[in-house]
């Protein structure tokens, strides 16, 4: 008999800056990024079966088709590994699709982490991050789970200790913007030039996908002037998310009631550790 184990959080991540140095022969870009976790987030549930089917369930019906990275990611778990079992699956979205925060990616290296402890796979953490890695970009990270700098096409990631402030993170409503679009757009920018970890601050880097998207998508333009109006401010990873940071959960949310209607948004405290890793530790103490 098989039981139901809930509340798997799949948490949010913020690029404090974003640079692209440049596009490479196998079409791949080279970027360097700081990834700061939060702990908001969308949460899975996981109820194993020894039928080998897999299942996914979801309120936004939208998002339940076979190409998911929620059931991609299960699939390669199970074509990895000599399991037979499956899975029935609960996504509970709190976190916007196509904003920038890494939802999809997060949702699907939460069910690689899951699935491995609940099948019993026994894969390390590093066989996992290069199953997720086929996946998209980002999933290593999730997987890694610690706040990090990143290189290469983001694959190549450095633990990073940083201040875990509150952030207010805003994105206009109805607007998801395509990653693969964008990174296929002639006017993106290619050749920052690389720098050393060392010599980084948010006052010397940049997102360097803002431009482009505040050209193509003036709603996000709005978003990123409005925060201005209280404290510095930048876009997260593609858009169309956009984020500030603050002292104190109090401020955050000062700011956050005086939103517009046209947005929508969260407050989220930066984590260095993420909190999918605080829950398997609850389980497997």
């Amino acid at each position: 008999m098989f039981t139901k184990s809930t509340q798997w959080p799949a948490p949010a991540k913020l690029n404090l800056f974003l640079h692209i140095n440049e596009k490479r022969a196998d079409g791949y870009h080279e970027l360097q990024t700081l990834f700061q976790l939060l702990d908001r987030g969308d949460y899975l549930d996981f109820e194993v079966n020894d039928t080998g089917q897999l299942e996914l369930f979801c309120q936004q019906t939208d998002l339940i088709t076979p190409d998911n990275l929620i059931l991609r990611a299960a699939q390669c778990l199970q074509e990895a590994t000599p399991t037979r079992l499956g899975a029935r699956i609960w996504l509970h979205k709190r976190l916007p699709i196509g904003g920038g925060v890494g939802g999809g990616s997060s949702d699907a290296a939460t069910t690689l982490v899951a699935l491995n402890y609940l099948w019993g796979c026994g894969l390390s953490q590093l066989a996992l991050q290069h199953l997720g890695q086929n996946l998209g970009a980002d999933i290593p990270l999730f997987i890694g789970g610690q706040t990090a700098f990143a290189e290469g096409i983001g694959e190549q990631l450095y633990p990073v200790l940083l201040a875990e402030p509150w952030y207010l993170i805003i994105y206009p409503k109805a607007t998801a913007i395509s990653t693969v679009t964008l990174f296929n757009h002639p006017d993106l920018p290619r050749n920052t030039p690389k720098m050393d970890w060392n010599t980084m601050s948010l006052d010397n880097t940049k997102n360097d996908f803002e431009d482009l998207v505040k050209k193509n998508h003036p709603q996000v333009e709005k978003a990123l002037n409005w925060l201005l109006q209280y404290k510095p401010c930048r876009m997260t990873g593609t858009g169309a998310s956009v984020f500030s940071q603050f002292y104190t959960k109090e401020e955050a949310l000062q700011c956050l009631n005086k939103l517009p209607s046209s947005f929508e948004g969260f407050i989220a405290q930066g984590q260095n550790t993420s909190s999918l890793y605080h829950h398997l530790e609850e389980l497997h103490p």
